[in-house]
């Protein structure tokens, strides 16, 4: 089980409203914000976007868990609108299993955040 996950980014407000915008549009909600940290759950935070200390590449692959397919396309849709660059329409991913459906945002920063429904 994961406790938490955290990426860093360059520009802490800006990647706040990205990510805002994203796990908004799956219930999701801000716990921990700071002039260094913002941190995002439903009952506790989980994700995490921290300020970069250096410069440096992208960090990573986060998936996140949708409810559903409207789920994944909402967050989709959100983080497009909220400055984020496609890197994978929301669709059907038949290589990771039948029912596996997603799609892939590039954040401001380039960190690769997927949201995803179904058995992979």
């Amino acid at each position: 089980m994961i406790h938490h996950v955290s990426v860093a980014v360059s520009d802490l407000e800006k990647s706040g409203r990205f990510y805002d915008s994203v796990v908004g549009a799956l219930g999701w909600r801000r716990h921990v914000e700071s002039d260094e940290q913002i941190g995002w759950g439903i009952v506790r935070p989980v994700l995490f976007a921290s300020s970069r200390r250096a410069p440096g590449p992208p960090s990573g692959h986060v998936c996140l868990a949708s409810p559903g397919i409207s789920g994944v396309k909402g967050a989709w849709e959100a983080g497009i609108a909220a400055g984020g660059t496609d890197d994978g329409k929301p669709g059907q991913r038949p290589e990771y299993g039948p029912t596996y459906y997603s799609a892939y945002l590039l954040d401001p920063d380039g960190n690769r955040i997927e949201i995803a429904v179904g058995a992979h």
